[in-house]
């Protein structure tokens, strides 16, 4: 089977394309390299044992799409490409639309220009917005407490919307709640451009000496230690869990939604006590004001992947900090350019 993975050169992108080769599937990335960089291919193929056929292409652009479809014989798609920073949402709402919802749109086209009905959608659990409690299903309601958010949120009511008009399409939205870690071989890792977004690669580059210390942003939240708690899950189970929902799913036409999650709750003072026991190095820290847009705890019920897909989330919190270290650690400014 050959699928096109938009995004595919960024973290969890390719962590899947390794997973999809590992499965005989056939990975085609298609990314603009905005927050990625061309190296990760020969990571890709070192890991894996092949090297993904690559189209250096923006999502927004339906020419370059179609051709990628049609030359590459695409069965499948795996819909990665967006932005993803909740406090750069609130400061750039219109880019995030932009890129996020109109870069969905545009692909969906693409998709039924050609004929491609087989859509699997990253979304993510910030569509349940402050949810009044934990752990969360896929039956909660859904809002958004900030603009990337929203944009995820928007782009699951276009597309039922739309598969609800096109019953012979097989679309599956997927609300990943925190991925983190890497590859245990160290070979592949979360290598953001600029100063990262998420807790892990921030927390691991303090650790090998990039940065000084890191921001934890409120230790005021209604949680055990005040700072926010989330559901962590190895990038890895993640990527496990597209290749079941392609697997499952193939022939179940309709409109599928799973949450990807562990099931347990970490505080951020959790993950940072886990992470020097992986490094054996101390992580200094500095408390900061909340973030705009951030809620106290999130963690997910994933019982009905468990159930309908027959996938789970298998490694520890211990096994994300340890090899997060070790993609860290073997690579102190990651990826070569």
């Amino acid at each position: 089977m050959n699928v096109l993975v938009t995004g595919g050169a960024g973290y969890i992108g390719s962590h899947t394309c390794v997973q999809l080769i590992e499965a005989g599937m056939t990975p085609v990335i298609f990314d603009n390299l905005y927050n990625a960089k061309a190296a990760v291919l020969d990571r890709i193929e070192k890991v894996a044992g092949k090297r993904p056929e690559f189209i250096q292409g923006d999502v927004r652009d339906k020419s370059a799409l179609v051709a990628a479809l049609k030359t590459h014989d695409i069965h499948s798609v795996i819909h990665f490409a967006g932005l993803k920073a909740v406090g750069e949402s609130v400061e750039k709402p219109l880019e995030y639309y932009d890129n996020n919802v109109n870069g969905t749109l545009v692909l969906v086209d693409a998709m039924r220009a050609v004929g491609v009905k087989h859509l699997v959608f990253s979304s993510s659990a910030t569509v349940y917005g402050d949810p009044a409690s934990v752990p969360i299903t896929e039956s909660f309601p859904t809002s958004a407490t900030n603009p990337y958010g929203r944009s995820k949120l928007m782009v699951e009511e276009c597309l039922t919307d739309f598969q609800k008009a096109n019953p012979e399409w097989t679309i599956t939205l997927l609300r990943y709640f925190n991925p983190v870690g890497s590859h245990p071989t160290g070979e592949m890792g979360e290598d953001p451009q600029g100063i990262p977004n998420n807790l892990m690669p921030f927390v691991s580059q303090v650790a090998v000496g990039r940065r000084d210390f890191l921001s934890i942003f409120g230790n005021d939240y209604p949680t055990p230690d005040g700072t926010g708690v989330r559901d962590y899950i190895h990038v890895m189970d993640l990527a496990d869990g597209h290749i079941a929902a392609l697997k499952r799913l193939n022939h179940r036409k309709g409109l599928h939604i799973y949450n990807l999650g562990t099931g347990n709750g970490s505080s951020v003072l959790d993950m940072v006590k886990a992470f020097e026991l992986a490094s054996g190095k101390q992580i200094p820290y500095k408390i900061v004001d909340r973030r705009p847009g951030d809620i106290a705890e999130c963690w997910a019920d994933p019982s009905k992947a468990n159930k309908d897909l027959g996938w789970a989330a298998t490694r520890s919190l211990q096994d994300m900090t340890t090899d997060g270290w070790k993609w860290q650690s073997l690579n102190p400014e990651g990826y070569p350019e």
